[in-house]
């Protein structure tokens, strides 16, 4: 067990992107499909699924993935599994699902720590399926039930399964930590059984209130549509969700963002607060949005992670 203060010290040191210009580990193989078969509730035009490589550097790929009708777990297994996992949703405005900077590099860094790390790849609400702002949430808790129905296969206690989301992810996070017994899907198996409560959960620079101006506009309207209700609004809202078995909370926002306002993460926490769950909260005043680890790197908010380990280590994970 190490501290806080001694966790943060080795980010800093370790750096928090591969050493090495032209390394970059390969994409780990294993995967788990959520659903046997297809996926609950398929359009009438099914989505074809696409990737985009936006980065012109091979060493940073920055993939992103459109139409995901294959919602499924990336696995990132550590040398020596320290029985903590760690569900991770990467951002991308519900538009898309942003892979490498909001998910296979955090998976790698945790995973050379002991985490077992899986990578969501979650279904999108603008491509029409029948749980419509529901259907991430539906991966998200279907995810978790099937990480702990399989944890003896990865070395991993089921009472120590997290959850961490980016940005849009943030939200699938910050729905899943206060959500995660709504019924948003029929049981299709024993792992249905389970609980979908992530017994930590780290939303970072999350979109959060789905209510103007706080809102981002672009996952508000892929979400709940342009005209959405106050009820629907409050519905998909975290922070109006909050209740005493939320997880204890992990927040990072850059207060300079200027796509998802820091408001979204300083109105969760005051409903945490008020519920009495236990929350820390960093707040950095630069890094924009959407950093990730790259975005930071050399920077005081690249302290988030090795902030969270210290965290995550004072509750009995990592």
């Amino acid at each position: 067990m190490i501290d806080r203060r001694q966790a943060l010290l080795a980010t800093l040191a370790a750096g928090l992107i591969p050493a090495g210009a032209g390394a970059v580990p390969a994409d780990p193989v294993e995967t788990i499909d959520l659903w046997p078969g297809a996926a609950p509730g398929m359009p009438h035009v099914p989505p074809v699924e696409e990737t985009i490589e936006r980065s012109t550097d091979p060493a940073r790929p920055d993939r992103a993935l459109r139409g995901i009708r294959r919602p499924r777990l990336t696995v990132f297994r550590p040398a020596r599994a320290n029985g903590s996992a760690l569900l991770v949703a990467p951002g991308g405005g519900y538009a898309r699902v942003v892979i490498d900077k909001e998910g296979f590099e955090i998976g790698r860094w945790l995973a050379a720590r002991g985490w077992t790390v899986f990578v969501l790849f979650y279904r999108l609400p603008g491509d029409g399926w029948a749980a419509g702002p529901d259907v991430a949430l539906s991966d998200a808790q279907r995810a978790m039930r099937l990480i702990r129905a399989r944890a003896g296969d990865y070395g991993i206690r089921p009472d120590r399964v997290a959850a961490m989301g980016f940005s849009a992810g943030g939200h699938v996070c910050g729905d899943l930590a206060t959500r995660f017994a709504t019924a948003t899907y029929a049981p299709v198996d024993a792992a249905d059984r389970l609980d979908a409560r992530p017994v930590l959960a780290a939303p970072i620079y999350a979109v959060q209130s789905m209510t103007r101006p706080l809102a981002h506009a672009g996952s508000r309207d892929l979400l709940i549509g342009s005209r959405a209700t106050p009820a629907l609004e409050a519905a998909h809202s975290p922070a109006c969700n909050v209740s005493a078995r939320t997880p204890p909370c992990f927040l990072v926002h850059a207060e300079d963002d200027p796509a998802v306002d820091v408001g979204n993460t300083l109105e969760f926490r005051a409903a945490l607060k008020a519920a009495g769950v236990p929350v820390e909260t960093h707040l950095f005043a630069t890094g924009g949005h959407g950093f990730g680890l790259r975005g930071v790197a050399g920077k005081p908010a690249a302290a988030w992670p090795g902030l969270f380990q210290g965290w995550a280590q004072e509750h009995g994970l990592g």
